[in-house]
This record gives structure tokens, C-alpha cells and sequence, in this order.
């Protein structure tokens, strides 16, 4: 079995979708027959390399309400990710743009380290409040997660993956991929946010 997730490494509740993508499939016996593929969703195409700023206050911004009802909803994804075992720090929050994230995680897939860059690319971002945006940050990351620091680097400086990114973006809207994150399996099955681990078994064992 195939899982597709198009999910943005700046999404709190993508965060919390991994980790209950991975509690299921640790109850799923057929766990070691499912390949998980992450795919680039970016939430801001056209956001600069880092933010400054408050989070809560951008946040209230985007989607207009006030800044304590945006605290309130950041409270709430601080309860569901602690049960998640995340631990969220909104108020170091430095989001930025993400393309050269995807790139990255595109080129750790040719390592096989996919999932382990993606753990660190959320923890970098909403425990350890380091802009994901900024290629020193992904370098770090890069040597964090085992990879060659030389070879990401490189790969940062070329337009490797580029397209790759771009093609999981444009399939994600022929699959009409309006929000993330956003989970395919096998082709056959859609599941949309980030649903409680019990709801992802009970999607496994429909589609085995």
C-alpha cells in the first residue's frame, strides 16, 4: 500500500497528521508493506525567506479575527499536539517560504530519509523556532537527519527537484487538494486534516 500526504512543513496540524499517520501504522499489522510518500503543498508560494514578527498576530491577520480568538485556536492545536507528543512553541514561530524545504525533502527520498527530514523540518519550525525558509536552517537539518551537508548543499544552490515540486503541486490540485494535510491511499481513498490515529486504522484496514 501507497500513502501520499501533500502537507506543508510550516502547517501545525500537518505536524499533527504525521504523528497520527505513524501511531496508526504502528497498530496496523501490515505496517511494513506501506510506503509513505510526502509531497510539497506550499501554503504561501509566495512568501519571503523568513517572517519576523508575531505568529498569533499573523494569524489573525490571515484569517481575520482577532488576535485572542488566534490565541485560542493555537491553544487548541497545542492540546491536540501534546497528545501527539509535539510540543509547539508558537511564540518562536519563524515561518518563511518552503519551496527549498520541498526541495530537500525531495532530494532526502533519493536517501530514503524522507519521513526523518520531514520529523526534523516541523520540530526545526515549531519547537526549536529556526526559519525553515533560510537554507543555513536546511543545511542544518540536512546534517541533523545523516545527510551529506555538501551534497544538500549543493543541490540548494542548483535547481534540483524543482520540478518535482512544482508536479506534486499541480497533481495535488488535479486531485483537488484545497487544504492540507491531505492523505491518498493507494489511490482508492482520501482523507483530509489531520485525523485521530483510530480514524487513519480504520482507513488502513479499509483499504488493505
Amino acid at each position: 500500500m501507497k500513502i501520499e500526504v501533500w502537507s506543508d512543513v510550516v502547517c501545525p496540524w500537518c505536524y499533527v497528521g504525521k504523528r497520527n499517520i505513524e501511531a496508526a501504522l504502528a497498530g496496523f499489522p501490515h505496517a511494513a508493506e506501506v510506503e509513505v510518500e510526502w509531497k510539497a503543498y506550499e501554503l504561501n508560494p509566495t512568501a519571503p525567506a523568513e517572517r519576523p514578527g508575531s505568529y498569533v498576530e499573523r494569524i489573525a491577520a490571515k484569517y481575520g479575527v482577532p488576535v485572542g480568538e488566534a490565541r485560542a485556536r493555537m491553544a487548541r492545536i497545542i492540546s491536540v499536539g501534546a497528545a501527539a507528543g509535539i510540543d509547539f512553541r508558537f511564540e518562536s514561530v519563524r515561518p518563511g517560504n518552503t519551496f527549498d524545504a520541498h526541495r530537500l525533502l525531495r532530494h532526502a527520498a533519493t536517501l530514503g530519509r524522507q519521513s526523518e527530514v520531514k520529523e526534523r523540518l516541523f520540530a526545526a519550525t515549531f519547537t526549536e523556532g529556526r526559519p525553515v525558509g533560510v537554507r543555513e536552517t536546511l543545511l542544518e537539518v540536512a546534517a541533523e537527519s545523516g545527510m551529506d551537508v555538501d551534497e544538500a548543499r549543493r543541490m540548494l544552490e542548483s535547481r534540483a527537484h524543482a520540478d518535482a515540486v512544482r508536479a506534486d503541486e499541480a497533481e495535488g490540485m488535479e486531485l483537488g487538494v484545497q487544504g492540507v494535510p491531505f492523505f491518498v491511499f493507494d489511490r482508492r481513498v482520501a482523507v483530509g486534516g489531520a485525523q485521530p490515529p483510530e480514524v487513519m486504522l480504520q482507513v488502513l484496514d479499509r483499504v488493505l
